[in-house]
């Protein structure tokens, strides 16, 4: 037991310090390549921090545990809206510029309907994970679109200034690109044989061990990267992270693990995980958009964000204690 606590403890710290390296030599490596700054931010970096919950979930699925990769997924977009922009709300509220935040705040709660859909009938299958995986790619080619489109939009600047301000030569850029994947995949092995063993010993199920331990772990990413964008008064960059990133759990994410083992899906996470997940999509896209004014999300908001989070996960590990 104390070894699959320390193995979750630094597993957590070097999935963590691998996702920051394997992002900045992503996206600096990108710039070199001449991509413009929006598609890096909606691409490299929006979905780059989702790295951590792909490989994690990916090597859940390959070792038999679908229910681990898929509590990582949706409770890393519970923890992306609910902990990490109710925490960066509070510490200065976010106002939304991005004309192409604006398109995908709808997407997202599109997406998000599609897989509650895909749920209804109790599992998932090889045909749900091509439907997410194709719609993964239709996805992916309507941000490359964007990014070459739009290319003043307010993520584009952000980006650009953030890059500007931390210059990287291609060759570190590489260089770090390639330790990070490797150190991610390392880690995210560590970190499942931890979760899993934790898991097995408190006779709890994988999905809560996903949804709670693993979830929070692997939005580590996203909290520090919005954190740092927010200081920098970046904005629409902290948000575009968590939504990329909640495209990419959702489709990407949850496909690849369905693909390599479908899974037989308890009515419980349509009801509970799932839903907290919608109702949570519902109020980010309603905060954010703005209709008749600026979208933003203020401290009273960000706050109502936290307290929903801190209910959900009281209830999960209440479950925990009494398993």
């Amino acid at each position: 037991m104390l070894l699959a606590i320390l193995a979750i403890l630094g597993g957590l710290a070097l999935l963590v310090w691998s996702a920051d390296r394997f992002v900045d030599g992503a996206a600096a490596t990108a710039r070199h390549a001449g991509m413009p700054p929006l598609l890096i931010g909606m691409v490299v970096i929006g979905f780059g921090t989702s790295a951590p919950e792909m490989v994690v979930s990916a090597l859940a699925a390959l070792d038999g545990n679908p229910d681990l990769a898929l509590g990582n997924a949706y409770g890393s977009n519970i923890t992306n809206i609910a902990l990490i922009l109710g925490l960066v709300a509070m510490l200065s509220p976010i106002a939304v510029q991005s004309q192409v935040i604006k398109k995908e705040l709808p997407l997202l709660g599109a997406i998000t309907l599609l897989s509650g859909a895909l749920l209804m009938d109790g599992e998932l299958d090889r045909l749900d994970a091509g439907i997410l995986l194709g719609v993964f790619a239709l996805l992916m080619g309507w941000s490359i679109v964007q990014g070459l489109r739009q290319r003043g939009d307010a993520i584009g600047q952000e980006v650009d200034l953030d890059l500007d301000s931390q210059p990287m030569a291609l060759k570190p850029a590489l260089i770090w690109l390639a330790i990070g994947l490797v150190l991610l995949v390392i880690s995210s092995r560590i970190l499942v044989w931890g979760a899993v063993t934790i898991a097995h010993h408190l006779g709890v199920s994988d999905l809560v061990i996903g949804l709670t331990i693993v979830a929070i772990g692997t939005s580590l990413p996203e909290l520090a990267s919005s954190i740092a964008a927010v200081r920098k008064n970046e904005h629409d960059l902290a948000l575009g992270n968590v939504i990329g990133s909640n495209l990419f759990n959702t489709l990407a994410v949850v496909g690849i693990a369905a693909a390599i083992k479908p899974m037989s899906v308890e009515a419980l996470v349509l009801h509970r995980d799932w839903l907290v997940m919608a109702v949570l999509t519902v109020l980010l896209f309603i905060m954010g958009y703005g209709f008749k004014r600026q979208g933003r999300i203020n401290r009273y908001e960000g706050l109502i964000l936290l307290l929903i989070y801190i209910g959900y996960s009281s209830y999960l590990f209440y479950g925990i204690m009494n398993a």
